[in-house]
């Protein structure tokens, strides 16, 4: 059974477990980036996960397999456990974030196209694109809104 969360307590031992998502995550997903680059941006994971406004994790058997994070109305991060994926938690956490926080926003890596197709089939659509992400490394973004 899987069910999603808003998390009032961000324990150090579920940063650390949402961290080791993200890198599962990230290395089946962003095939864009080198191990030297995934190795510079995890220290930054912990911070990020422990300073958004809201943090919705997804559980299976209670341990966390995916999360989001929402701020102000913008998908600040969504990842899922490789092995979680395709079985709708994706939709169910995005579909929580849009319905319950708001969320109409969002910053997505144009070279992971199964998360752009992911954000269009929930009727997300681009309306810019940069050519580099925000720390300026050649990995265009594009923003997306409902």
């Amino acid at each position: 059974m899987t069910s999603c969360h808003t998390v009032a307590e961000r324990a150090p031992e579920l940063i650390d477990q949402l961290t080791r998502v993200w890198e599962r995550s990230v290395r089946a997903t962003h095939t864009f980036l080198s191990e030297a680059e995934i190795a510079e941006i995890k220290p930054f994971v912990p911070q990020a996960l422990a300073g958004v406004e809201t943090l919705v994790t997804a559980e299976k058997d209670d341990a966390p397999v995916g999360f989001m994070g929402v701020e102000g109305g913008r998908l600040e991060m969504l990842f899922l456990d490789p092995e979680a994926r395709g079985q709708g938690l994706g939709r169910q956490l995005l579909e929580h974030g849009i319905e319950r926080l708001g969320v109409s926003e969002l910053t997505v890596n144009e070279q992971n196209p199964q998360a752009v197709g992911f954000y269009e089939h929930l009727g997300f659509s681009a309306y810019r694109r940069t050519e580099t992400d925000e720390e300026g490394r050649p990995y265009p973004l594009l923003y997306m809104h409902l």
